[in-house]
């Protein structure tokens, strides 16, 4: 496939996928349409579970390591905001706009159709001259991290020894990634009437906790991801006013670096605060590869410079090294007449084509 022709066609997917809603959980008809279009437009075998897709380039060879190609299906509920109808692409001069053009739908075009060029044209013992096996994978539920989404697609691939994740970076790696923990606090006092001296305010004993939150400084600082960061997003508490509230409850957003394991974090909060702390789960760590790994090299040769990412991909779920790679920028995702450019595109399928020829 010549390459201008590539990219029109990436574009002309990307534009179709806008119009079809993939809101988490809801990938049900983009993941139909994307089938159709890897079997009947690129000639792809493409099997499925739930609305996770994938496909393994011809020529499969045991004996060599296996590279991961990843993006998302799915997207966030358009907030509060848009200008444009967010199921509509719409082209404004070089720009196109969209629910998902920037997150993730741009990298799920580009890293698809370089996938079918190299395994169209796949030697015998893989892709990449015959060097290592590619697989590709539209992945379901990335934005809420779902139990449906790669977690359960995972155990049907070939091993995998690396992972290119297609996410909004402005082609530059990420070489690590920050890790969630969500976390719900309870403190507890005792009812008793506003207007007199009694009861014990929940509210009072959690402001201690929620300044201990906001005022923690975590010892290990990574180079690439900085310090963990702590933030309450979310206070309740009491009924009426002339109650004094028996419990408030509140919600902090963790994000892990990876010097500490999520577990680690949780039993150090634990140590520190009075409140009843509960963790909604210890499974979306930190990720990292190592900066002399093969492909982070190449990519550096390419003329990328490694960062670290604040913000939360599948990499959390993968028990293997990956980087983050792709067309977009991150300050674009979730936001109001989200957009992607097509030199974007353009320069994501050429770097990519690169990389893994």
């Amino acid at each position: 496939m010549e390459r201008e022709v590539m990219i029109e066609k990436a574009v002309g997917l990307l534009c179709r996928l806008i119009e079809v809603p993939r809101v988490s959980r809801e990938e049900t008809a983009a993941a139909d349409m994307l089938q159709a279009y890897m079997q009947d437009e690129l000639g792809l075998s493409a099997q499925r579970v739930g609305n996770n897709l994938w496909s393994v380039a011809p020529n499969f060879d045991e004996k060599k390591d296996t590279l991961l190609l990843n993006a998302h299906i799915d997207t966030v509920k358009p907030v509060a905001g848009w200008q444009r109808n967010p199921f509509k692409a719409t082209r404004e001069g070089s720009r196109i706009y969209g629910l998902g053009s920037n997150d993730d739908g741009a990298s799920l075009v580009s890293l698809l159709h370089v996938f079918a060029e190299l395994a169209k044209h796949s030697p015998k013992g893989g892709a990449g001259r015959g060097l290592y096996n590619l697989v590709f994978l539209a992945s379901a539920e990335e934005e809420v991290s779902g139990k449906d989404g790669i977690e359960s697609v995972l155990p049907l691939l070939p091993k995998i020894d690396v992972a290119l994740v297609g996410e909004p970076t402005g082609m530059q790696p990420a070489i690590a990634e920050k890790g969630l923990m969500v976390l719900d606090v309870t403190a507890h006092g005792k009812a008793g009437h506003a207007a007199r001296d009694e009861g014990e305010n929940a509210i009072y004993k959690a402001l201690e906790d929620i300044e201990w939150f906001r005022n923690y400084k975590w010892e290990k600082i990574s180079p690439l991801l900085g310090p963990v960061k702590m933030t309450v997003t979310i206070v309740n508490a009491g009924t009426q006013h002339n109650v004094v509230p028996d419990a408030c409850t509140f919600t902090v957003d963790v994000r892990s670096n990876e010097c500490y394991t999520n577990r680690e974090l949780f039993d150090e909060i634990g140590k520190n605060v009075k409140s009843e702390v509960k963790a909604r789960s210890f499974r979306l760590g930190s990720s990292s590869i190592d900066v002399n790994h093969p492909l982070v090299q190449k990519v550096i040769g390419l003329g990328g410079k490694p960062f670290g990412s604040p913000t939360l991909s599948d990499q959390a779920l993968m028990p293997f090294p990956s980087l983050k790679l792709g067309p977009g920028e991150s300050k674009r995702s979730h936001s109001a007449d989200e957009f992607v450019d097509f030199c974007e595109i353009q320069q994501a399928i050429e770097t990519y084509l690169k990389l893994l020829k």
